[in-house]
């Protein structure tokens, strides 16, 4: 066997994960000699099963990290199940998401699993405790991420991951999909200079969420390139939520000189934004245009039809179920993989020239 390694390609970051072979080094066996355990004992903490004392789980998990031990995928036998793992299911965008990995799980013959992570952007022990249980063929996590326990937890049973719209930087060695958040920011805010525009504001989402800061970037970036300041008091924080569209619309258009156009970070904000035009009497898109970001079928409906940028949402969970069905066919740890979907503009009826 040619034991050379093969010479790295110029732009390919090495991934710090081991080798198919050094993963297998250490038996299930040799495991638990070292942990003071049986072998069955190992192997009910590989299967998340409850009837093991928690120092011991904790003893185990440690020994499958440093040694890198990775179920062998003949040894995985897999339910005919994905999880789907929201950071909040109470969102509007979940039956968009929910509907893609179905369309996917459908076609594979396969069943969908949902759970929250109950605002954090991690799951918690107890899910990951499930999972091993129930060896799904793949894991889609929404919004959310894992840390450096649960990654290795879901890689010592062969269960693959991949993480859509991630809140943070997933890291090189996490498989994602996202969509063009800047390239959203940067077309919606376009749009409103090109109608004339000058004073133009924006909601943004949490700031601990990757997609939000690309989204404001991309609005100040148009700013920028249509020679317009960036006022930081036309920039409000908020949340992914129709209530913090109303609050902070209502310190937008409260300003002495108020914005007379507004980005909002999502569909739900610019809803929000809506009530707080309609309370204090101004018309949109007469008196104040409107862009949200998502596409939802909501923004079809209101009145007026919202102009948005369409993110899409369906296409990307499809990518997600199939990237993830995908890792689990392959042999060995999987490449890094990062899939980015194009956001597109969607113009209807809220967006204007200025008042005069």
């Amino acid at each position: 066997m040619n034991s050379a390694k093969p010479p790295r390609t110029p732009g390919t970051r090495t991934s710090a994960r081991p080798s198919a072979r050094s993963a297998q080094s250490a038996t299930l066996a040799e495991i638990a000699r070292e942990a003071g355990v049986s072998a069955p004992t190992v192997s009910k903490v590989l299967n998340g099963r409850a009837d093991v004392a928690p120092g011991t789980r904790t003893r185990v998990e440690e020994l499958l990290r440093s040694h890198g031990y990775r179920r062998r995928r003949a040894e995985a036998t897999r339910s005919p199940l994905i999880d789907v793992v929201f950071h909040e299911l109470e969102s509007a965008w979940a039956m968009e998401v929910i509907r893609g990995v179905e369309n996917v799980a459908r076609d594979e013959g396969l069943s969908v699993v949902l759970s929250e992570s109950a605002g954090r952007l991690t799951p918690g022990r107890t899910w990951a405790d499930q999972v091993a249980a129930r060896r799904p063929h793949g894991v889609v996590l929404v919004l959310s991420g894992l840390d450096e326990s649960g990654q290795a937890l879901l890689t010592s049973r062969s269960i693959p991951f991949v993480v859509m719209d991630p809140a943070g930087d997933p890291g090189d060695d996490v498989p994602s999909v996202g969509a063009t958040n800047w390239h959203g920011g940067l077309a919606a805010t376009r749009h409103l200079v090109e109608l004339g525009h000058t004073r133009i504001g924006a909601i943004s989402g949490p700031a601990r969420m990757m997609c939000s800061r690309a989204r404001v970037a991309g609005y100040r970036a148009a700013l920028e390139t249509a020679g317009l300041p960036s006022d930081p008091d036309l920039i409000r924080p908020g949340t992914f939520y129709h209530d913090s569209g109303y609050r902070a619309g209502l310190e937008l258009l409260r300003l002495p000189d108020r914005p007379t156009a507004v980005f909002a970070g999502n569909d739900l904000q610019a809803l929000g934004l809506y009530e707080a035009a309609r309370e204090l009497g101004l018309r949109i898109p007469g008196d104040l245009s409107v862009v949200g970001f998502d596409d939802l079928p909501v923004a079809r409906w209101v009145g007026p039809p919202l102009t948005t940028v369409r993110q899409p949402l369906t296409e990307m969970a499809e990518a997600a179920a199939r990237l993830v069905l995908r890792l689990g066919r392959q042999e060995g740890p999987p490449s890094a993989t990062r899939v980015e979907l194009a956001t597109s503009l969607v113009v209807r009826s809220s967006t204007g020239a200025p008042p005069a």
